[in-house]
């Protein structure tokens, strides 16, 4: 496949995030005031961004319409969508983005116990609609996820988080994608932040179709990294 020009990446990315967001098609009008370009310009670009492959349009009718009248244009990213923004088309997997990755959110997980992890949790959130990298994406997600349910506390232990977590990377046991239904069962807990929780519900089936596209030893060294988030903030 032809490289994606800057632009192109640009709005790709923007149609991405705002599908996640909203849970389903997105209307070019959505992705140029979010861009802050012309509807038409927006339009145009879906276009083209369907021709490739990288979108799908949808036409769909307002729910209070009666009688004749023209439908919406709404737009998809297509499976492909999804490993071409984020690199994944070829497999790339940075060791050189693991490396650094893996050393600086171990060290920021040890030295923020004391402040209980609330402002990395935040900040993590802040940082995942917006991250680029397969590596950096996986590994902030499941942190965050492992700082959700540790917010939790005893409130986990009754909605079976910590059980699950305790078992994900262990030989016969859960696999990496149990954290994706970890992440939707957060909107479920009555004592967890209802904001927090919206993100975590944005950003799971992200998740899911991101650690699909790793292979076996990258979903292996993955898992390896979750226990070690795990024994540092006592799951």
């Amino acid at each position: 496949m032809k490289p994606l020009s800057k632009r192109q990446q640009e709005f790709l990315s923007k149609l991405l995030d705002l599908y996640y967001q909203e849970k389903g098609p997105v209307h070019y009008s959505t992705v140029a005031k979010r861009l802050g370009v012309g509807n038409v310009t927006a339009y145009e670009m879906m276009r083209l961004l369907e021709a490739r492959g990288l979108a799908q349009a949808e036409y769909q009718r307002p729910d209070d319409m009666q009688g004749p009248g023209r439908s919406s244009v709404v737009f998809r990213p297509t499976p492909l969508a999804t490993k071409v923004i984020l690199g994944l088309a070829k497999g790339r997997w940075s060791d050189e983005d693991w490396e650094g990755a893996k050393d600086r959110i171990l060290e920021q997980l040890r030295s923020g116990e004391a402040s209980d992890y609330e402002t990395l949790l935040n900040e993590l959130l802040d940082r995942l609609p917006n991250q680029r990298s397969p590596t950096l994406y996986l590994m902030q997600m499941v942190t965050a996820i492992a700082l959700g349910v540790h917010s939790l506390k005893k409130v986990a232990d009754i909605n079976g988080m910590r059980s699950i977590l305790r078992k994900v990377g262990l030989p016969g046991e859960l696999d990496l994608n149990a954290l994706a239904g970890i992440s939707v069962g957060f909107s479920l807990a009555e004592r967890f932040n209802r904001l927090v929780a919206d993100r975590f519900l944005t950003q799971a089936k992200k998740y899911q179709s991101v650690l699909s596209e790793i292979n076996e030893e990258n979903r292996r060294r993955l898992a390896e990294f979750t226990r070690e988030v795990l024994d540092i903030v006592g799951i």
